[in-house]
């Protein structure tokens, strides 16, 4: 199997290539390591209908052994047994077809959501800004759940069912040639309808599994802007939202139950039974076979009664697992522009960064970084933007809301890739360094700090898992967050809230300048990451920061005059451009935007 060369942030290397050309074949290429467990289910599937037509003939028999001018009882009894082991043979195939399939499901949901996390953790922020979390999470988990369904019973049941089908067409002609057309007809007319009737059914298992992933995405965005919703008593207008979608998918679902109500299958199973035994009387009553034979033919043709009554819900089964395929494969084949260039350069970073000619903007409409709004597709965020910087230097960058200085702080790490232009980094272009290497060394403090709902040693050691408890201790030192860490109850091994809620903002920007000392990052960025510190506070982390920076290149986006007065260079950013760059002293003579400012 192949798989498509996608470029991604980051990749593992799996044993098994999986085929994204086509929803199907994503799906037998996620199948074949199982191949095995494919023979297994087949084998169950044959020996599971043989000897269920074992049954029909043998009382057939019996019925003649019966109806002889003498009957043969003796003859019961082995017929008896003989129906009584095969049932039993029976049962163990039926039950190691349906652990292989139940096997094979559970193994292939687990490789699926392997196989779609890592896509997901390798696509670029562009793609995580504009994909809806709700929907994500309803492909990454409903749909995903129904391809295993799609398998157990899916499948399952399809495999088990034709093999059904075939039973009546092999062992037919046993009584009389002519007992062939009633199955013969029935499996051609079948199959017509089941072709016509998925053919009608994609689109709307389509729409079933769309109409989820829409409700689900409202829930998301309710649940994560429920304290928003309630300040501004909005309540009752998302609960009708919220109805409107759910009415959606109870439409979507009474729609394919419209249609499933109206597969003709069943019709075609009552036509069979009357055709069938009409057809097997008539040859009994011209002599051309027995009464047993009559008997053995009719129980026959009820095998065809376990395909029709499962093709009405396990094909919708499959239908429903192929849409959420074509879902979950959209998201793993989303395109994304960033390459993680495994080959690149790895080695340690000095710390020199120059700009040479940026420009930036995003590829589609999506949020500003301070959330005030959209920017248009193509709109320049930043333009021709150039300036060096030398190792070890502190350097502010000051400017309006919107002015493009977070977008800016997000091209070095390549959180972003430039639109035009080169950022170097020791010499070396952001784009030949490898990825990982690249953002290793390098830490952002945003001012939205996320924290994970695990204990608060975990998320200092959330970059250096390996860190010992002494350096935690010590990160949290020097960044001023070790005195009220050691006021609650259970200190480090406190676990706080879904992105730190149980925190203030001051503690929760302590624990990221704590997370970003430990991992010693030779390029540190504070995008206004005091913003929530009181002065008492600010002071002493202002000493952590001013010795954490020694050595190392520092960024601090801020508007603190405390903190921008002893940068070594200070750049002035007005609507994405560089207004004026230098040291305070100088800007505050030579710059109107930079004094600008301060006057504000």
């Amino acid at each position: 199997m192949t798989s498509l060369n996608i470029p991604a942030e980051f990749t593992l290397h799996r044993k098994y290539k999986f085929d994204h050309s086509s929803a199907v074949r994503w799906v037998l290429s996620h199948a074949r390591p199982y191949v095995w467990i494919v023979v297994m289910i087949f084998v169950g599937a044959i020996g599971n209908a043989v000897l269920a037509a074992v049954v029909p003939v043998l009382t057939g028999d019996a019925f003649n052994a019966m109806l002889k001018p003498q009957p043969d009882t003796k003859a019961l009894l082995p017929l008896a047994l003989t129906i009584g082991i095969s049932q039993i043979i029976r049962g163990v195939l039926q039950l190691g077809r349906n652990f292989g399939a139940e096997l094979m499901a559970q193994k292939m949901e687990r490789d699926i959501r392997d196989e779609l996390y890592l896509s997901l953790l390798g696509k670029s922020m562009t793609f995580h800004n504009l994909q809806p979390v709700g929907d994500t999470m309803a492909r990454s988990t409903n749909d995903v759940r129904e391809v295993n369904y799609m398998f157990s019973p899916g499948v399952n049941l399809v495999v088990g069912s034709f093999m059904f089908i075939l039973m009546p067409i092999f062992f037919a002609p046993r009584y009389h040639i002519s007992l062939i057309i009633t199955p013969l007809v029935f499996t051609v007319i079948y199959f017509i309808a089941l072709a016509r009737y998925l053919k009608q059914l994609a689109p709307i298992t389509d729409e079933v599994r769309g109409t989820f992933g829409k409700m689900n995405t409202h829930l998301s965005e309710s649940l994560d802007g429920v304290e928003i919703m309630k300040g501004a008593a909005q309540e009752g207008a998302e609960v009708e939202r919220f109805s409107t979608n759910a009415r959606e998918v109870r439409n979507a679902f009474v729609l394919q139950g419209d249609l499933e109500a109206r597969y003709i299958a069943m019709l075609l199973l009552g036509l069979a039974f009357a055709g069938g035994l009409v057809h097997a009387l008539i040859l009994y009553r011209n002599g051309l076979i027995d009464i047993g034979a009559v008997i053995g033919y009719f129980g026959m043709l009820q095998l065809l009664g376990f395909p029709t009554f499962t093709s009405t819900w396990a094909y919708s089964q499959i239908s429903l697992g192929l849409s959420s395929a074509r879902r979950i494969l959209e998201l793993i084949k989303s395109e994304t522009k960033l390459d993680q260039n495994a080959s690149g350069r790895t080695s340690g970073m000095v710390g020199e960064i120059e700009f040479r000619g940026v420009s930036f903007s995003y590829p589609h409409p999506i949020p500003s970084p301070n959330g005030r709004g959209a920017r248009g597709e193509g709109e320049l965020i930043l333009k021709d933007i150039s300036f060096k910087v030398k190792p070890g230097q502190t350097v502010a960058i000051v400017g309006q809301t919107g002015a493009g200085k977070t977008s800016l702080a997000k091209l070095i790490n390549r959180t972003y890739d430039v639109t035009s232009g080169q950022i170097f980094v020791d010499g070396v272009d952001v784009r030949e360094w490898n990825l990982a290497s690249l953002r290793e060394q390098i830490s952002i403090i945003e001012q939205d700090i996320f924290l994970f709902s695990r204990s608060l040693s975990d998320n200092i050691a959330f970059g250096k898992p390996e860190a010992t408890k002494d350096e935690i201790m010590a990160a949290s030192i020097a960044a001023q967050a070790h005195d009220f860490i050691l006021d609650f109850d259970q200190t480090y091994a406190t676990t706080v809230g879904e992105r730190g809620v149980t925190l203030s903002g001051g503690q929760r920007q302590r624990i990221a300048l704590a997370r970003a000392f430990l991992t010693d990052p030779r390029i540190l960025v504070l995008d206004d990451s005091t913003s929530a510190i009181d002065s008492a506070t600010e002071d002493k982390i202002q000493r952590a920061i001013s010795n954490a920076s020694r050595g190392r290149t520092t960024f601090i986006i801020t508007h603190r005059l405390s903190q921008i007065r002893w940068a070594d260079l200070i750049i002035v950013f007005r609507k994405g451009s560089i207004a004026a760059i230098g040291t305070h002293d100088e800007l505050m003579q030579t710059s109107e935007a930079y004094s600008r400012i301060f006057r504000e």
